[in-house]
């Protein structure tokens, strides 16, 4: 088996997409009958010339492309590890590691395969591993290797001679469960997830161990939950593959017009011409020549479908590919990682994104908790005043808190009120109880690495930072045992008695811990969520409990994280005989969780209240202001995250994607279907009072029919959801997923935590299934991979947390703030360009080959071209290539400051309003009327006319010359009226077209290459006989206005009466004249008064009982579900300039969308900017 682990895509299945292009085949079916004398009346390098210089461009970009995912896979693919072989260690790559294998592994090592665990350097067979790859949480996981394997140590001859048969579950996606047993000697072991290492996590503080391999490559549990690569293509590339299809038929009816046109001359006018073109074989007459007609004109007229548009869409996003590259304003200095789009074939689908999903930690936040501000005894901690009394803001210059009386203390911590570390010293009993209590009442592990350098591990970044928080301020946690934990207070050592830890769940919303102290007093120490401790207090604590009230509401308004914390003495008699009923309980086979739940309520009650703690979840650089940006762009963003439900709402709120504002956040919590329908049904009664007893309440499968074309609806007021990932699980059901879907869509926010991967994928796609909107994936882990893949567009975040997002992803950088730049800039640009690109592209060809058309009638059918064939074989690849890759590579309706001051610009493209079927089928009525103009205006003026020496201008070479002449000049008009950025180059591109036409076109017609090939270039002096006239530049000017004026005047009424948010913001802009201010500077973004416990406890049902054991120190997690019920929150317009999306193809953007799906027209108006 094959342990190869690949994300690139060139593979037959993707060659076989490729070829299944519909051009392509037109054109190799064109090339076959070109080189057929019968049917061709055109050269053959008219044809093969084009089908040859595309196929090259298309292999070489879409080569370039898998080469950076196939170096990314050989990184990985590559990595070095130990495996027992033949009785000694070998270094192997990882894609040579077979499934038995025994590995070593060692301290921050990446865990190679799926491994069961054999034995450890640590006590008791211990393994500590980070998951942040599987589950994006960085706080460790404590795994055991059962006893008979870990006696096995790392003597390499006992290892070796391990004989044992493994007989597990087949390869699946789940990573909290894991069954099998292991078979050694004459006994069979149980195996669970506790004695499996997962491929993706991190060895941690653990010198070495040995494991066997499971499962490896495709076949782990990581892998299994990545999904499967597909080949994404672009909503503009599955409109253009419906409108080729439209022009074959196109194609068709015409070939078949003139093919029945040339029977019908064949017969009436045909014998009159066979004294000058006698055939050679007249049996099939009229209906022969009709037939060879029919194909001859599918030749001709196959430009209508140009061969090099497919190559100048790959060059142009190529183009728009290293401007994401070379932009160093997405470059991040601290991580020296710049960003990169990693495909090349997805930059326009950047400018219509309407959907986010989101990770959250390591994506929207550091992961890195600070402690802030505390209140103890009625008084706040934390804030920083002047002499004055005026609180000041923190800034690089104010003064950092001075911990050298503490030999113990964490440098990295930072404090700013010198009031607090003066309290601890001067020893108010109030205070140091306060930071007692931190040191005492956590399951956070101690590692001492040299003297006075303690390094701690805690099951969530919480722990560690009140920890952190206590041992700065004096009290410093030391060590543990199942029985003791010792500690530093002030400088003294205490060992304290561990004699019971009543651990957190998801409904206590607490921990607590009693401890004897060295005097002999047994106390409980107390924290958890203010709403619970409260309801514990004494009577004695009221005045105290409002004042830290007051508080909390202050520090939620701050966007911290909120704990309160409480103790108590316990009588000594009072607590042996709890202690009997606890030892009880514990070791109950049933109702054992009951029992202790009502101990648990026994004990903690009438507590003491001594405070509460204020602390920072750290968000990543420029988040808040990323999301209302995107926000104000018409983008909705949902938070798919492995982490709990409390954790997760914190970060909803400090990153301003829930708001105290809000009408309403609903808990969708329910533990069973009917609960959660029964949610989802009170949320949209609250949302939609109107309409929830008319459309919540049809049947299933009324439903079903319906969300085929489901659409937002408009509320009045925002709302926010949370959903946990067990009512997820049932929310994404068959039954209830458009009820789901249909409640989320109307909230402005969505948060959906403790989700699997899988999950993750599964809301995306439900997203892309019902919602005819684009769609974009953001995380930096493993556990996002799947959604990665699964939405239209992936972007990964180059983290702490590995590469298998990037690996995976279309586009990555470093911080979650480049996403705007990459959306409302580089995104927004590239759907400008594509769209003004596609537009042009098939006026000036779809105008070119309906002149042959008209054509037609006046040469008897015959399949004579109107053009020269050196012109037709230029055309496309020469004369107009670069003035259209000038438009689609340097355009621009504003700059980037202005698109940032107005993300509203970024609405047309979420609506399709540049490029549709609509605008397809204006361009092609404008085409239509181009070439009318662009033949009969030069043939009216060329018939019977003279040249200024006398002779005839009117023969066919001359036509031929002023026509041509004609349709570039005005496809150049064209261009430049569709330019709104013009640069030097482009006008290098404009000018030199012109010029090199003129010159390839007086080469064609002179004496030397007659000389050297008379039969090819019979024609002498007809370019120059021909433009040396006046009355023919006469014509050219006359035939270029004719085409251009209709459009001009449509344009300046459509940009006077319906001016778009573009056209006034580049109005706005071109006023402004001088570059728009700076953004402001950041602020901290303060809320209400509504408070919530933020305390990430871990995530697991608690680890008391494991503590205190004896069997091991540290805990691993186990997930569990959180259970909360629904909670209640608190001057006129001159058109100067015009529209950069604006086509004389399209009609007003602001005109009705037909078909368009998602945020409606009405919406798009609603949400411009209303300084505009």
């Amino acid at each position: 088996m094959s342990f190869f682990s690949m994300t690139w895509k060139r593979n037959r299945e993707t060659e076989f997409e490729r070829k299944l292009r519909a051009n392509d085949r037109e054109y190799n079916l064109s090339f076959t009958y070109a080189v057929i004398p019968q049917i061709s009346s055109l050269s053959w390098f008219t044809t093969v010339v084009p089908l040859v210089l595309v196929l090259a461009v298309t292999a070489a970009k879409d080569a370039t492309d898998d080469i950076n995912r196939h170096r990314s896979d050989n990184r990985v693919n590559n990595r070095k590890v130990e495996v027992l072989i033949d009785g000694k260690l070998c270094s192997e790559r990882w894609m040579d590691v077979k499934v038995g294998d025994i590995i070593k592994l060692e301290s921050n090592q990446f865990i190679t395969a799926d491994l069961l665990l054999l034995s450890s350097s640590e006590p008791l067979n211990l393994v500590y591993i980070e998951t942040a790859e599987l589950d994006g949480e960085t706080n460790l996981k404590v795994r055991q290797a059962l006893t008979v394997t870990g006696a096995l140590g790392d003597d390499i001859s006992r290892l070796a001679g391990f004989n044992g048969e493994v007989c597990c579950e087949p390869p699946n996606n789940r990573l909290d469960h894991f069954t099998g047993t292991l078979l050694f000697g004459d006994h069979k072991f149980s195996l669970d997830n506790g004695k499996v290492l997962l491929r993706g996590c991190t060895l941690r503080n653990t010198h070495w161990c040995y494991g066997l391999v499971l499962f490896g490559g495709p076949d782990t549990k990581l892998m299994q939950n990545c999904g499967k690569n597909s080949f994404k293509r672009t909503s503009i590339d599955r409109l253009m593959n419906v409108l080729v299809l439209c022009i074959f038929g196109v194609l068709a009816l015409m070939c078949a017009i003139l093919a029945v046109g040339n029977y019908l001359w064949e017969i009436n006018k045909g014998y009159q011409f066979n004294i000058f073109l006698p055939r050679e074989d007249d049996s099939g007459g009229a209906s022969l020549s009709a037939f060879l007609t029919f194909w001859s004109y599918v030749i001709i007229l196959n430009t209508v479908v140009p061969i090099s548009l497919y190559v100048s869409v790959e060059i142009i996003r190529l183009g728009n590919s290293f401007y994401i590259d070379w932009d160093r304003k997405m470059y991040d200095a601290r991580s020296d990682t710049p960003a990169e789009a990693r495909t090349t074939t997805l930059n326009e689908e950047l400018g219509q994104i309407k959907y986010i999903f989101s990770d959250k930690t390591g994506t929207l936040t550091q992961n890195i908790m600070t402690f802030n501000k505390c209140t103890i005894n009625g008084k706040t901690y934390g804030d920083v005043y002047d002499y004055l009394g005026q609180r000041q803001d923190v800034t690089e210059n104010t003064e950092v808190v001075d911990f050298s009386f503490n030999p113990l203390a964490d440098p990295k911590f930072s404090f700013y009120d010198h009031s607090l570390v003066e309290a601890v010293k001067l020893g108010i009993p109030e205070v140091q109880g306060f930071f007692r209590l931190l040191a005492l009442c956590h399951t956070v592990m101690a590692e001492e690495k040299s003297k006075d350098q303690l390094a701690y591990q805690a099951q969530s970044p919480d722990e560690g930072a009140l920890v952190t928080a206590a041992r700065n301020f004096g009290f410093v946690f030391r060590s543990r045992t199942p029985e003791s934990i010792t500690i530093m207070e002030m400088g003294k050592q205490q060992r304290y008695e561990l004699l019971a830890i009543l651990d957190f769940d998801n409904v206590r919303k607490r921990m607590s811990v009693i401890v004897r102290s060295p005097e002999g007093k047994v106390s409980l120490y107390c924290k958890g969520a203010d709403s619970v401790i409260f309801e514990r207090l004494n009577p004695s604590c009221r005045k105290l409990m409002e004042v830290t009230t007051e508080h909390l509401n202050e520090f939620a308004g701050d966007g911290l994280r909120t704990l309160a914390l409480a103790y108590k003495d316990v009588d000594e008699d009072f607590f042996s005989r709890w202690k009997q009923q606890h030892h009880k309980a514990s070791t109950a086979l049933e109702n054992r969780e009951a029992q202790l739940d009502q101990l648990f309520e026994e004990i903690e009650t009438d507590l003491l209240l001594l405070g509460a703690t204020a602390i920072e979840d750290k968000l990543q650089d420029g988040v808040p202001q990323t999301i209302e940006q995107l926000a104000k762009a018409d983008i909705k963003i949902w938070v798919l995250t492995g982490d709990k439900q409390e954790t997760a709402e914190n970060i909803g709120y400090s990153c301003n994607l829930l708001r105290e504002e809000m009408n309403d956040v609903f808990i969708v919590s329910g533990n069973t279907p009917e609960e959660v329908k029964q949610q989802l049904r009170s949320a949209w009664r609250t949302m939609k009072p109107d309409m929830a007893e008319g459309m919540v309440f049809l049947p299933e499968k009324i439903l079903g029919k319906v969300g085929s074309a489901l659409k937002d609806e408009v509320v009045s007021g925002e709302y926010g959801l949370v959903i946990n990932g067990n009512s997820l699980a049932y929310a994404l059901e068959e039954a209830m997923e458009l009820e789901f879907l249909w409640t989320a869509c109307m909230c402005q926010a969505v948060i959906c935590c403790r989700v699997t991967p899988l999950q993750k994928a599964q809301v995306v796609e439900l997203v892309k299934k019902y919602k005819k909107a684009v769609t974009l994936a953001i995380g930096d882990g493993a556990n996002d991979v799947s959604m990665i893949k699964a939405a239209h567009i992936g972007v990964g975040i180059s983290g702490q947390e590995g590469m298998q997002a990037v690996s995976s992803s279309d586009y990555s950088f470093a911080q979650f703030r480049f996403l705007q730049r990459l959306l409302l800039v580089h995104g927004r640009w590239s759907y400008l360009r594509m769209c003004k690109f596609l537009r042009y592209f098939f006026y000036k060809n779809f105008t070119f080959t309906f002149v042959h058309f008209w054509f037609a009638f006046f040469c008897g059918f015959s399949a004579q071209t109107v053009y020269d064939e050196w012109f037709i074989t230029l055309y496309n690849l020469v004369y107009t290539a670069l003035p259209v890759l000038g438009l689609s590579l340097f355009d621009q309706d504003v700059n980037d400051a202005w698109s940032f001051q107005h993300p509203q610009l970024y609405v047309p493209g979420q609506l399709n309003l540049y490029f549709s079927k609509m605008a397809f089928f204006k361009c092609a009525l404008h085409s239509g009327f181009s070439s009318l103009v662009l033949f009969f205006i030069p043939y009216a003026a060329m018939s019977d006319s003279m040249r200024q020496d006398g002779k005839d201008l009117g023969d066919y070479q001359s036509f031929a010359v002023v026509t041509q002449t004609c349709l570039l000049f005005t496809v150049c008009i064209q261009l430049s009226l569709e330019m709104s950025y013009w640069t030097a180059v482009n006008t290098l591109f404009i000018v030199g077209s012109l010029l090199l036409y003129f010159g390839v076109t007086f080469t064609m017609y002179s004496n030397g290459l007659f000389r050297l090939f008379p039969s090819a270039f019979s024609f002498i002096g007809t370019a120059r006989n021909t433009l040396n006239q006046s009355n023919v530049w006469l014509t050219i000017l006359l035939t270029s206005i004719l085409c251009v004026l209709p459009v001009l005047t449509y344009r300046f009424l459509t940009i006077l009466l319906w001016p778009t948010i573009n056209d006034k913001v580049m109005f706005k802009a071109r006023q402004a004249k001088a570059a728009p201010p700076p953004p402001s500077k950041r602020t901290r973004i303060r809320r209400g008064s509504s408070r919530r416990s933020g305390y990430a406890f871990s995530h697991a049902q608690g680890y008391g009982e494991l503590v205190t054991s004896r069997r091991f120190l540290r805990r691993p997690a186990v997930s569990h579900s959180s259970h909360f019920t629904p909670m209640k929150s608190t001057s006129s317009f001159i058109p100067m300039g015009r529209s950069a999306g604006y086509s004389p193809t399209d009609g007003p953007h602001n005109a009705k969308a037909q078909g368009v799906e998602g945020t409606s027209l009405q919406m798009y108006r609603i949400i411009q900017d209303q300084s505009l």
